[in-house]
């Protein structure tokens, strides 16, 4: 295979979501693991809505996921090129001028559907003359214009859902310039990809039929239509549509929730193939793992609860270094490696770090319950001489064990409770000098 060139193409008209961040996901780690090419084209044709603080929010989206991009450019910046293909395609009779306002549009669809026809454009414009076009246009209207399709079938190979045909004449010509004489993302991104030499169109499934319009059109303009796979959608944990809530859960939303980088990486690489869905390290690791094979023809089943738990499988392994930082920000006692290393396995998060630090560092709520007084105040009395070790805890539980009798929770439980005031948490083995021997005497009492 050629090394592939692909692009992922958002509008910065708001925040990077969950599905659109799988879409850029996919196309990055096929890229990378054939040795290609990533490009960050910024669909901005849309200058009402498109912002460039949104499009700085993006890109440091993108970064602190690590999709690095080869090339970045913005589609606001080339409307001459766009232009340009659109007067070629008019010299070729293939973009014509129609002025049907919405409202009749509409009204002609419905008229379509009651006779049990497909709501497809009639064509009506083909047939106006120079004058029907003067006159109505004397009258205020402002044409938007269409492509005009052969009425052939369009054929490819899709590298998700295998051999594909749409038949253009049951879909109407597609609208490539609006009244106001803005662009469709049509006719732009088509342009582009020929200039871009991009070999792979990724993305979802619902672009499905507008693939065969715009196969035609690179036809049109002298270019190579690239290869396409069009993914399943993400759908609800319960089999249904995507919720709003979800289908708009932000990058952003995540990162201030804690989320890693790597665990929405991870459960989207994984999400709707044959792969089971586990916490990689790197960016690397699932690239060299991807496979369009992989893909099923399911809807993705997208559940915020195993990302959850993917993410806490990523703490419990994460290193010390990779933290260091974050942990230093919560509390200058966090940034010990010691600490981290004892008390990751009981964080979803790193943030939950620093629900330990006082329990460890500072003044813990001693909890001792009546019947186990005397047995905590004695305890000290057999507590290994000299500095604390990982190994104190097993020593001194076994001293007392052989002292008092005890075992099992009446043992160990009254201990904890004295020493953190907490029935559970990290073991007590890592805990205990980090504790240090002066602090666990004087919560002994």
């Amino acid at each position: 295979m050629t090394a592939p060139i692909v692009r992922f193409a958002p509008s910065p008209t708001g925040r990077l979501h969950v599905g659109n961040v799988r879409t850029a996901l996919v196309n990055w780690l096929f890229s990378q693991g054939q040795g290609g090419k990533f490009i960050l084209r910024i669909d901005d044709t849309d200058l009402e809505r498109s912002t460039k603080e949104n499009e700085a929010i993006l890109k440091e989206d993108l970064t602190w996921l690590g999709l690095a991009w080869a090339d970045t450019f913005n589609q606001s910046e080339r409307f001459g090129i766009y232009d340009q293909a659109a007067d070629k395609l008019r010299a070729m009779d293939l973009l014509y001028p129609a002025y049907e306002t919405a409202e009749e549009l509409d009204v002609k669809r419905k008229i379509a559907q009651s006779r049990g026809r497909p709501p497809v454009y009639d064509r009506a414009a083909l047939n106006l003359t120079d004058a029907d076009r003067a006159k109505l246009e004397a009258s205020g209207l402002k044409p938007h214009w269409r492509f005009k399709l052969s009425g052939e079938r369009v054929e490819w190979n899709d590298l998700v859902r295998g051999p594909q045909s749409i038949d253009t004449s049951s879909v109407s010509d597609p609208v490539l310039i609006r009244e106001d004489g803005s662009y469709l993302y049509t006719l732009p991104s088509v342009v582009d990809d020929i200039e871009a030499n991009i070999t792979h169109v990724v993305r979802g499934e619902d672009h499905v039929t507008n693939s065969g319009a715009q196969i035609e059109i690179f036809m049109a303009l002298g270019g190579k239509a690239p290869e396409m796979a069009h993914m399943p959608l993400l759908v609800g944990a319960d089999g249904s549509a995507l919720s709003k809530r979800i289908g708009s859960l932000s990058v952003g939303q995540l990162r201030e929730r804690g989320i890693e980088a790597m665990s929405i990486c991870s459960h989207l690489a994984k999400l709707g193939t044959s792969d089971n869905i586990e916490p990689r390290s790197t960016l690397a690791e699932l690239a060299a793992e991807f496979s369009f094979s992989k893909i099923g023809r399911a809807p993705a089943r997208f559940d915020e609860t195993d990302l959850e738990n993917l993410n806490a499988a990523l703490v419990h392994a994460m290193p010390f270094a990779e933290a260091q930082a974050r942990l230093a920000a919560i509390d200058p006692r966090a940034d010990n490696e010691a600490f981290w290393l004892a008390v990751r396995e009981n964080c979803a998060r790193v943030s939950d770090a620093g629900n330990w630090v006082e329990m460890i560092f500072g003044k813990a709520e001693a909890m001792i319950a009546d019947e186990d007084r005397e047995f905590i105040i004695g305890a000290g009395a057999h507590l290994p001489a000299g500095e604390l070790t990982a190994s104190s805890w097993s020593e001194w539980t076994n001293k007392l064990k052989a002292a008092t009798g005890r075992k099992g929770k009446t043992l160990f439980k009254p201990l904890r409770l004295a020493l953190t005031g907490m029935e559970h948490g990290p073991e007590m083995a890592a805990v205990l000098p980090l504790i240090g021997r002066a602090k666990v005497l004087e919560r002994l009492g």
